[in-house]
């Protein structure tokens, strides 16, 4: 695995980069539309199954101008990292993950979600992307809990999160509403002290 490098700018900037010699995470922007809309827009069939019912106005340039701005809020607040996931070859969208609900006091954790473009899954890219979360998750943010829920039937993203070293832990009935229907749920988590997952980075 090729050594990762960590840049972390300041929320006043409303910015956040965490990177490897392939991949690159960073927050959206207004900018990033025209990919974005191709790439969901290409995926749409593949993702909804596993997505809350999309708006009308889904991928509506204005639509993706509130996504951003929304994201910024939520960063420079503590509540949310919500990445963008490219290669950086070519600087090609691939997918995101959004480091989301960020509790802090007791409970110091946060819920993991992500998507990936259908040209690009299966591929080892969302992979390669926890492996560049979990350190930022655990060693930048201090939090103690990654938690991690998926429908039974995704079976890649089962597989995706047991090879991240994430444990199951339980089976939430109804859990969240995706795609128009109360879906069960399986509850993953990784934990600080899965000492294998800490990473050094290079400022």
């Amino acid at each position: 695995m090729p050594k990762s490098m960590f840049r972390f700018l300041s929320r006043h900037n409303d910015m956040v980069e965490i990177a490897d010699d392939r991949y690159l995470l960073r927050l959206p922007r207004y900018q990033d539309f025209n990919q974005w809309y191709k790439l969901r827009a290409a995926s749409r069939r593949f993702l909804e199954p596993w997505e809350p019912i999309w708006r009308s106005d889904e991928l509506s340039e204005s639509a993706f101008r509130a996504r951003v701005i929304r994201g910024k809020q939520e960063f420079a607040s503590g509540q949310a990292v919500p990445l963008l996931l490219f290669h950086r070859e070519k600087m090609s969208l691939l997918g995101g993950l959004t480091i989301g609900y960020i509790r802090r006091g007791a409970a110091q954790s946060c819920m993991i979600g992500y998507w990936m473009g259908e040209s690009h899954a299966g591929q080892g890219h969302m992979f390669a992307a926890l492996q560049l979360a979990i350190p930022y998750i655990f060693n930048e943010l201090e939090l103690h809990r990654i938690e991690a829920a998926c429908i039974p039937d995704n079976a890649r993203s089962v597989r995706l999160l047991e090879k991240a070293g994430f444990q199951r832990e339980g089976y939430l009935r109804g859990y969240l509403k995706i795609n128009g229907q109360w879906q069960d749920h399986i509850m993953f988590s990784l934990l600080a002290s899965d000492t294998h997952h800490r990473k050094s980075f290079s400022l």
